[in-house]
């Protein structure tokens, strides 16, 4: 599989780490416990298009945001993080 870094361009999957759902918004630290929870083990399983993190270990050592569809694992776009 190849990942296209928008800072390095087109890259092995070897070279990444996944870091996780892009699409989860961090409560407040004050926040109620039941958000935290939520926050840390609460996640969906999506089929389809899903937008992750991944970070560039083995070369510019930026995260990238990958939208990959969760069915093929066909990398759809990259963007900056």
């Amino acid at each position: 599989m190849r990942v296209t870094c928008p800072f390095c361009g087109d890259r092995s999957i070897e070279e990444f780490s996944y870091f996780g759902d892009a699409t989860l918004a961090r409560p407040d630290a004050g926040a109620d416990p039941a958000l935290w929870v939520d926050y840390v083990y609460m996640r969906a399983n999506p089929a389809g298009s899903h937008s992750e993190l991944w970070y560039h270990a083995s070369a510019c050592r930026q995260f990238v945001k990958v939208a990959r569809d969760t069915r093929t694992h066909a990398i759809l776009s990259t963007d900056f993080a």
